[in-house]
């Protein structure tokens, strides 16, 4: 079992930058592919960003490509999120999950079907 907790949230003005960390424990996190999600009061959950298991790839919903930066440490079984250039729409709870992934894969997954999540952290961006 696979426990994520998230932090790094917080109330910024727009054009500011947070980064948001989420640290595993519980199981292999060099053996998951890694995702950040969010979801808005009133709207579903959405994608903004993954990471494969091998060779770092990554993804990017196309409302925070070149904004925002996904990466991972292996070594502290962390995964970051930054966040630059926030708008008052990236507003929203953010969410980290874990998939596990087959050796060498190198899909960063965009759906929803992540084995592990998070319990959030919260991103306020005021106009």
């Amino acid at each position: 079992q696979v426990q994520l907790v998230e932090s790094g949230g917080g109330l910024v003005q727009a054009g500011a930058s947070l980064r948001l960390s989420c640290a595993a424990s519980g199981g292999t996190f060099s053996t998951y592919a890694m995702g950040w999600f969010r979801q808005a009061p009133g709207k579903e959950r959405e994608f903004v960003a993954a990471i494969s298991r091998s060779y770092e790839s990554t993804n990017y919903a196309d409302s925070v490509k070149g904004r925002f930066i996904i990466s991972r440490d292996n070594a502290k079984n962390t995964v970051y999120l930054q966040m630059n250039s926030l708008k008052p729409e990236d507003t929203a709870d953010y969410y980290c999950a874990a998939k596990y992934a087959r050796f060498g894969s190198t899909t960063p997954f965009i759906t929803l079907a992540y084995d592990y999540w998070g319990q959030g952290t919260q991103v306020t961006v005021s106009s």
